[in-house]
């Protein structure tokens, strides 16, 4: 597949930040840490990645800016391009040796998504799309799984942990979820789920109070590979509001269908819906 001039340079950048991340999970005993917060962690491997994937596309694009996650947002000359990065999704995974983490980075052009890459180094995949031009795994073609129903379905999310998010929302939701579908995941890396969901891996996703540096290039590509992407409650999704719910047509209705019943019982006060015996 002949790529273009912009993603050559966002491939580039991926896969040279993901060199380096490479060299560090081998060495991932022995990395420095902080911590950013409870159960929350970044790492001098994060810090380096971040680095190398700013020195790229700044040398390529010099007036464009960016908003990344621990840099946070570096402002351009040039107000209608702006890069999402983050150069290390699934952190926790990472520092624990679990080979499911990747870069991840898009391009917003006038407030819309209109490129991304996201690389995970561990398995060498590279996820890519551009606005009309299609989803692509090292090459391949992507399309969106084509189940029609929840029970034949496996859905991802990803689960509230210490000191973030809303748990009791989520155990309505994930009682409401496990009971209509053949099963849900929890990667640690909402870039891998996207992408995943654009692969036909998982038929559908749904989590709340992400960063735009996480879903920015996911929410393209399973949109290029023919899904349907929203905030949890079906309106029009927006990168910085943080929460989405995607799938094919069909899969993306019943799973907001279910949300709502899930969000309905739980603002309600009542419990959640009976699993399926």
């Amino acid at each position: 597949m002949a790529r273009s001039a912009l993603m050559n340079v966002m491939t580039q950048a991926a896969m040279k930040a993901g060199r380096s991340l490479t060299r560090d999970f081998g060495e991932v005993q022995n990395l420095q840490v902080s911590m950013k917060g409870p159960a929350d962690f970044v790492s001098n491997a994060d810090r380096k990645a971040e680095e190398i994937v700013f020195q790229e596309l700044s040398r390529a694009r010099p007036e464009w800016g960016f908003l990344m996650e621990e840099r946070g947002t570096v402002e351009g000359r040039d107000p209608q391009h702006r890069w999402i990065v983050d150069p290390l999704d699934g952190t926790t995974n990472f520092l624990h040796g679990i080979p499911m983490f990747a870069i991840s980075i898009a391009l917003e052009r006038d407030g819309q998504i209109v490129a991304g890459v996201i690389f995970n180094p561990a398995l060498d995949e590279l996820y890519t799309a551009e606005k009309g031009g299609g989803a692509f795994l090292n090459d391949r073609r992507l399309r969106v799984a084509a189940r029609a129903k929840l029970p034949e379905s496996v859905i991802a999310t990803g689960m509230p942990f210490l000191g973030h998010g809303d748990h009791a929302r989520f155990l309505f939701e994930s009682r409401q979820i496990m009971a209509e579908t053949a099963g849900i995941r929890r990667m640690g890396a909402a870039s891998l789920d996207l992408g995943y969901v654009a692969a036909g891996r998982f038929d559908g996703f749904w989590e709340h109070e992400l960063k735009p540096w996480d879903i920015a290039a996911g929410s393209l590509l399973v949109r290029e590979a023919g899904g349907f992407v929203t905030d949890t409650e079906g309106a029009k999704f927006d990168v910085m509001q943080g929460d989405i719910c995607c799938g094919n047509e069909l899969i993306h209705r019943q799973l907001l269908a279910e949300l709502k019943k899930a969000n309905t019982a739980h603002r309600g006060g009542g419990e959640p819906v009976a699993a399926k015996g």
